[in-house]
């Protein structure tokens, strides 16, 4: 990306087996490969458009693809490692063909969907939205809604689907999530989120995890957080919680984006969490680049959930994370080299399957 300089939004470049060629499509291009050489660590660099109009079921839809060639994955395993180190939901960044690059280059590393909306798969396809590889495992669905009932109905049906956990996104701050009553304005209601996952346990055997910020605007004191952790695990039987080390600000003009970077981050409330809530699984997420980062956040906590880092440089995030978090030192390191050539298999086995390369 950075030795090429700007790349037409219509061109895909493709590195295999050392020859580099490019190809023409009709629509912008989504994904292009580099040689490992280039982009300090970017083994592929994804351009993206985006084109939601609509709602937010509108927003997690990924581009037509044809589901008649992929299965239902296996059941999950049982024995997984912990969550040392995720990689976090990101809408329209860690969709399938993502997650399944991230996992050529760590086995153990916790990947999540992109949130998709209890409407979504209710009444969508669900195959289009559901659908995964199996090497995908350990994979997480996060949730958006509000509804306890339709929560638990989805929940059931991603169980079917082979997913390993579902998470619910009280995090999220984008006005259309908002103006449908879901993601970080259900911190101020801490009792409908217990029973959304209260309902959401009952309904399946996976565990049940929710991902929130440690306050939002009106409601930014640390009594009023262990107020909805407390409320939340007691009451809705949740035991693991992701927490973005932001206040999330809702009551004025800014976009996503501003609220993953203004608000400041205070990891201390969520080490002082973790402290108050020794019993609880507590994964700390927001601003964390590296994985020398990660390891000295798992002195204070249980896990480290990162996001735009994981997307930006994946190859120096996940590479060595098998080793280096989980202690597998039999875990292979895979060469820039060996992930690309990973992923064009992968690409050519998606291509048979007649999904069009500009969807990877």
């Amino acid at each position: 990306h950075k030795s090429f300089g700007r790349i037409s939004p219509t061109a895909i470049i493709y590195y295999a087996c050392g020859s580099l060629t490019t190809a023409l499509v009709s629509r912008p291009c989504r994904i292009a490969f580099l040689a490992p050489t280039f982009a300090n660590a970017h083994c592929i660099r994804r351009y993206r458009t985006r084109s939601c109009n609509g709602g937010p079921s509108a927003c997690v839809q990924p581009p037509a693809i044809d589901t008649h060639v992929h299965s239902v994955s296996p059941p999950r395993d049982q024995n997984l490692r912990p969550r040392k180190l995720c990689v976090a939901p990101m809408l329209d960044w860690t969709d399938r063909f993502d997650r399944y690059f991230l996992r050529t280059m760590s086995k153990h590393t916790w990947l999540y969907t992109e949130m998709v909306t209890t409407g979504a798969i209710i009444f969508g396809d669900q195959d289009r939205h559901l659908l995964f590889d199996p090497t995908e495992h350990p994979v997480a669905l996060q949730l958006g809604g509000n509804n306890p009932t339709d929560l638990a109905k989805c929940a059931k049906i991603a169980e079917k689907y082979g997913y390993d956990e579902i998470n619910l996104n009280v995090g999220c701050p984008s006005d259309r999530v908002k103006n449908g009553s879901f993601g970080a304005c259900l911190m101020a209601q801490p009792e409908l989120v217990a029973d959304c996952v209260a309902a959401m346990s009952a309904a399946t055997h996976l565990p049940v995890t929710v991902k929130h910020r440690i306050g939002i605007d009106g409601m930014e004191s640390y009594e009023e957080l262990v107020n909805f952790v407390r409320t939340v695990s007691e009451r809705g039987g949740c035991r693991t919680f992701i927490v973005h080390a932001r206040i999330a600000i809702l009551g004025r003009k800014i976009t996503p984006k501003q609220n993953r970077d203004i608000p400041p981050l205070k990891y201390d409330v969520v080490y002082r969490l973790k402290q108050d809530f020794p019993h609880l699984e507590i994964i700390l997420n927001g601003g964390v680049q590296t994985l020398e980062e990660c390891k000295a956040h798992l002195d204070k906590v249980d896990g480290v959930m990162v996001g735009r880092a994981a997307y930006s440089t994946p190859y120096d995030v996940l590479a060595r994370a098998d080793r280096f978090i989980f202690g597998d030192e039999e875990a292979p390191l895979r060469s820039r080299q060996e992930v690309l050539e990973a992923m064009r298999g992968f690409v050519e086995r998606e291509q048979a399957a007649g999904v069009p390369l500009n969807s990877v």
